[in-house]
């Protein structure tokens, strides 16, 4: 028999989705641990400047921030203005180099590298057709679904996204990455049957957006990680590596849930947004594709979070924000004409734990928040830094 040797026991992979809030600080803090991944490598680390911290007004205006942050189960909080940081705090054991998971915000970020990849050729535009990049859908319900369609949540599809239900869609894939099948998110995504034309309603699949990275993956010809490495984790100064979950070990990476990064780095993919994509005076992103993701495309039939009304190419809008949403509390919100940027990443509490009156309330919470931030630091004459 072997000696026993000290081990940890590590949460159910295959149950990420499910997990009670005693397991989910720690399960969102070791996704690398629980799923295939591969890293994406740093450069040269640039330091944040530094504005004076706000937090004391924040208090005064009636939004003390560590009980915002301790009834609201957040592991993160940054605010960040004209590129500077204003406001940075971390809690359930987050530390400044530990990477958390992204869930859906990284959808967002892959829409960034589709720009990129146009910018650089690889793609000629987003009307192309699935099929060209994955001739695997072939034949299947994804014929005549276009770049575009996946970008929007418009593929129609039929897809279940209901993470309370074990039988759903996205628990079904979700656990096809725990097993780590090679292709096994692929076959599933082929076999879904067609709901309705192409581009005529929103539905929310994150199969939908693991395909969009595929096809990414495809057309620019190297790895996911090395693509965004080489485009914006080097060239942004980024200071800690990051990494995506692989639907195998070696495998395609997924573009549209559970990669992992630091805080600040977070921030810094709302910084390249509020710069138009620009980095150090060198253009990554095409002229005009921020405006075309922030641009509404589908009306939201159920916000996801309170203000947000539309969806456009992988971005929750509302009025004068984009936002990046995952589950569980994770957020990227950026408010273009205050300068301003807020990062929270959480561990809300999920059904079948708690009500799901529980979600909706810290969301709430956040959004206010939010809206506390942009009454402080908005107008034409913010604060000092």
């Amino acid at each position: 028999m072997p000696p026993a040797l000290p081990a940890d026991c590590l949460p159910p992979a295959g149950d990420f989705l499910l997990y009670p809030p005693s397991l989910q600080p720690w399960g969102y803090r070791i996704v690398d641990r629980l799923f295939a991944h591969r890293v994406v490598r740093r450069g040269t680390p640039r330091a944040w400047e530094r504005g004076s911290d706000i937090a004391a007004a924040l208090a005064a205006a009636g939004h003390a921030v560590d009980a915002f942050m301790a009834r609201n189960c957040l592991a993160g909080l940054l605010v960040v203005q004209d590129g500077r940081i204003r406001l940075e705090r971390y809690g359930l054991g987050l530390g400044e180099g530990d990477r958390w998971s992204t869930m859906s915000t990284v959808k967002s970020l892959t829409a960034l590298l589709v720009g990129a990849a146009i910018r650089d050729g690889a793609i000629a535009s987003v009307a192309e057709p699935a099929t060209r990049h994955l001739p695997e859908l072939r034949g299947t319900a994804y014929d005549s679904v276009t770049l575009e369609h996946l970008l929007t949540m418009s593929s129609g599809i039929r897809w279940t996204e209901v993470y309370s239900d074990p039988q759903s869609d996205v628990n079904r894939y979700s656990r096809a990455l725990a097993a780590r099948q090679p292709g096994g998110v692929l076959r599933q995504m082929a076999a879904l049957p067609r709901d309705c034309p192409p581009g005529s309603r929103f539905l929310y699949n994150s199969g939908d957006t693991f395909l969009l990275g595929a096809c990414l993956t495809r057309a620019v010809g190297m790895p996911l990680a090395d693509y965004l490495s080489a485009r914006l984790w080097q060239p942004a100064g980024m200071e800690f590596e990051a990494f995506y979950t692989l639907e195998s070990e070696g495998g395609q990476e997924i573009g549209g849930s559970r990669a992992g990064m630091a805080l600040r780095d977070f921030g810094r993919i709302a910084q390249f947004v509020l710069d138009d994509g620009v980095i150090a005076g060198r253009r990554i992103l095409p002229e005009g594709w921020v405006e075309a993701m922030a641009a509404p495309r589908f009306p939201v039939p159920e916000p996801r979070a309170p203000g947000i009304t539309h969806y456009g190419y992988c971005w929750w809008l509302g009025k004068g924000l984009i936002s990046a949403l995952g589950f569980a509390g994770q957020r990227i919100d950026i408010l273009r004409a205050e300068r301003l940027a807020v990062v929270t990443l959480g561990a809300f509490p999920q059904a079948p734990h708690v009500p799901p009156e529980t979600d909706r309330a810290h969301r709430q919470a956040v959004a206010d928040f939010v809206a506390a931030l942009r009454r402080l630091l908005g107008g034409e004459a913010p604060p000092p830094l």
